[in-house]
Parts: C-alpha cells; sequence; structure tokens
C-alpha cells in the first residue's frame, strides 16, 4: 500500500513547472526546458545520478500529459491510472493500451463502438534518443549530410530477444516477485525521502528470470547485443534553430517494442558577421567617412557561400549612421523553393582619429566644401565650458533612483525579461 501512496503522491504539473490550465504547447516547452535543466550530460559527474532521476521523471511527466487521452486518465484517476501492478507501469513508458486492456478487457486500443476493434496488443514504442546538434550559419545556409557511427543495442539474434536457451524456461524473479517493478527510497532534500518505483535491475523489468547454465551464450542473458551502424542525417538548406531531424527506429531495440527514434534538434551557432531572424539577415556595413560622403563601388563583405557582395553607391547620395540598406534575395533560403529572404545592412560610418589631419589650410578648404553649421544660438547670457569627451550615458542620473536614469532602461529591460521567465517556469 506504501508504494501505492507514493504513486499517487507524484503531481506531474508540478514536476514540469506548470498550472493543470496548461495548453499542449506550454507543455511541451515546459518540457523542453525542463529536459535541458536536468540533462544528465550537462551536469557534473557527482550530480548525474540525482540528474538521471529528475530527467525520467520529466520525460514520464511530459509522456502523460502531452497525451489527451493520457491526461484525462491522470486528471481523473491520478498516477493509480499507470500502477505497474494493474498492467500499466512507468518502468518502460505508459502504454495506454494497458490502461485500456484493464478498463475493458480487451487486447489494447479502444473497444468496439469506440472506434477501436479487438484484436492483438500492438507493441508499445520504445524511448527516443534526443541530442542537440550544433550547425554553423554557413552549414543551415548551404544545407549538409553529416555521417557518423551509432553505437546501440539490438535483440540478440540467436535467442531472439529471450535471454535463454531453446527450450529452457525462465523462473519469477525474486526481487521484484515477477512485477519487474521495485521500490526504492530517494534523497530529496535534508533529512527528506521519497518512494519511488524503479526497473528491477535484476531482471530488467521482465520478471523473470533464467539460471546461469539457462542463459543465451551470445547475450548473456541479457537479450540485447551491441552494434555499430554508420547513420546519416541531412540539414537542408534554410533550416532553423530548435528544428527536429528525426532517423526513425534507429534507438535501442528492446524485446516486446517497437524501437523508438533518434531525434537531433538544430542548434544554431553564433555569427560574427551575421545576425538572423527567420529568413532574413543583416550585418553591419563598415564604411570610411569618405564613402559616406562620396560614395563607393566596392566588395563590402563575404557571403555564408563565399561570395562577394558587390555594392556601388552613387556620389552625391549621402549615407548616415544606422542608416538600412536592404539586399533583396540575399538572406537564407526557404527550405525546398529557390526563394531567399532579405538581406540588411546597418551603415556604421568609421570615422578618423584625432589627429588625421594637421594642415589648418586644409581645415579651411574641408570647411568651405563641407554644410555649414546649424544656425547660431541666441543668449543673453553665455558661457564658455568645459567637458569631458569620453563620458558614459550609463552615469547619467546614476545611483538618483530615477527611472530616466541612464542606466534604468537597461535594467528595466532585464527586469522585465526577468520577470517574464519566471512567469514562463
Amino acid at each position: 500500500m506504501a508504494s501505492n501512496g507514493a504513486t499517487e503522491e507524484i503531481d506531474l504539473y508540478e514536476v514540469l513547472g506548470i498550472p493543470k490550465s496548461s495548453t499542449k504547447s506550454e507543455i511541451k516547452k515546459a518540457y523542453h526546458k525542463a529536459a535541458l535543466q536536468h540533462h544528465p550530460d550537462k551536469v557534473p559527474e557527482d550530480q548525474r545520478e540525482e540528474s538521471e532521476l529528475k530527467f525520467k521523471a520529466v520525460s514520464q511527466a511530459y509522456e502523460i500529459l502531452h497525451d489527451e487521452e493520457k491526461r484525462h486518465l491522470y486528471d481523473t484517476h491520478g498516477m493509480a491510472a499507470f500502477d505497474p501492478a494493474r498492467g500499466g507501469g512507468m518502468g518502460g513508458g505508459v502504454d495506454l493500451d494497458d490502461i485500456l486492456a484493464q478498463m475493458f478487457g480487451m487486447g489494447g486500443g479502444m473497444p468496439p463502438g469506440f472506434g477501436g476493434e479487438a484484436g492483438p496488443k500492438r507493441p508499445r514504442k520504445g524511448r527516443d534518443e534526443e541530442q542537440k546538434y550544433e550547425v554553423t550559419l554557413e552549414e543551415l545556409y548551404k544545407g549538409k549530410t553529416v555521417k557518423f557511427a551509432s553505437t546501440k543495442n539490438i535483440i540478440c539474434t540467436h535467442c531472439k530477444g529471450t535471454g535463454g536457451k531453446k527450450d529452457s524456461k525462465p523462473q519469477t524473479c525474486e526481487r521484484c516477485k515477477g512485477n519487474g517493478i521495485t521500490v526504492g527510497l530517494r534523497s530529496v532534500g535534508p533529512g527528506l525521502v521519497t518512494q519511488e518505483r524503479v526497473v528491477c535491475d535484476t531482471c530488467t523489468g521482465t520478471g523473470k528470470i533464467f539460471k546461469e547454465k539457462d542463459k543465451c551464450k551470445k547475450c548473456k542473458g541479457k537479450r540485447t547485443t551491441s552494434e555499430k551502424k554508420v547513420l546519416e542525417i541531412y540539414i537542408p538548406r534554410g533550416a532553423r534553430e530548435g528544428e527536429r531531424i528525426v532517423l526513425e527506429g534507429e534507438a535501442d531495440q528492446v524485446p516486446d517494442q517497437t524501437p523508438g527514434d533518434i531525434v537531433f534538434t538544430l542548434v544554431e551557432e553564433d555569427h560574427e558577421i551575421f545576425q538572423r531572424a527567420g529568413d532574413d539577415l543583416s550585418a553591419e556595413l563598415n564604411i570610411s567617412l569618405s564613402e559616406a560622403l562620396t560614395g563607393f563601388s566596392r566588395v563590402v563583405l563575404k557571403h555564408l557561400d563565399g561570395r562577394g557582395i558587390h555594392l556601388n553607391h552613387p556620389q552625391g547620395k549621402v549615407l548616415k549612421p544606422g542608416q538600412i540598406l536592404k539586399i533583396a534575395g540575399e538572406g537564407m533560403p526557404l527550405k525546398k523553393t529557390d526563394l531567399k529572404g532579405d538581406l540588411y545592412l546597418v551603415v556604421k560610418i568609421e570615422f578618423p582619429d584625432n589627429g588625421w589631419l594637421e594642415d589648418p589650410v586644409v581645415f579651411g578648404e574641408l570647411q568651405k566644401i563641407l554644410p555649414g553649421p546649424p544656425p547660431a544660438v541666441e543668449a543673453t547670457e553665455v558661457d564658455e565650458v568645459e567637458y569631458d569627451s569620453d563620458a558614459d550615458i550609463e552615469d547619467f542620473g546614476a545611483n538618483s533612483g530615477d527611472p530616466r536614469a541612464g542606466g534604468g532602461w537597461e535594467d528595466e529591460e532585464d527586469e522585465e525579461g526577468g520577470a517574464a521567465q519566471c512567469a514562463q517556469q
């Protein structure tokens, strides 16, 4: 009974840090955030065991809550609906067919009259293997094919996944009493422990074991063996951050289950020249003061495919700092088309350093050529003052508490961003 209580006490919404009114999209976002936070590969070695438990809990919560039927069962019956003692089980992934079989006494799926037919239960799908794959902006622009060696578990070809020799019969596992699940204690804080169900490590969740002499010689009773295989993924031109590339059925094989998928989530690396937003690109256009005033004709930057981008800016058209030039069709490719987004160039004028010119005659000539000063400011009293030419706007109103102070704008944005993050959590 104690184990039952421990199961029912699990609050899946709390595991993902979301309210019960969350939409499927919000559940998915919360899962991705929590999975990344608790991924065993992202923590130090001494925290890996605890992280693995949290990662599994997050995955199980998502598996139930993201499925409308499973979520309804959980909201109605709690975790009791997935109790291994009743045929559900969390050890190898929650299976709705098992629950429906218990409810309607069938082999799986919906009962007759509810959109289903009686028949053999379909194998449950194994867990997907998800990992992030970092790509450069150049690779996303041009597309990329990647080959890699993968080592995975496959069903033992000798014993066909039974783990035992031909005609040998397994015995009931004494540790889990044939349930495939054991109950253990886990620390959740100073002086606090909780019960949790874990897959029996003696029988690996089958509830049965073979005597040593009856075990398969090839897999040693493990039911699977290791295999190396060369896999290939294709990253299409124009793919975006967060897109998933799925290799169906290439995850580890588990007896009595359909193999899960290997899923790669694209992570776009920062680029030193270009910034991306959707299908558009932006970059700085660095020009001299002379070019801004008199025009130019030259290659201004190298594109992601190595092409030089040549601009011809005519004389008489002055470019100003921060001005935007738009080059149509030079952004990122649109997938499965020959179209491209646009390239936006932000004008950045490089002014000469102090002391670049010392000839007073030339200064006089420049003053004649360049536009004159604005109209004089009329005042009854005039003070000639000294100034600091290297001041920082952050010092404007510093420590005054006034929200209009120089640093107040950034701080306010940071606080709003932080508040938004907290709200999402």
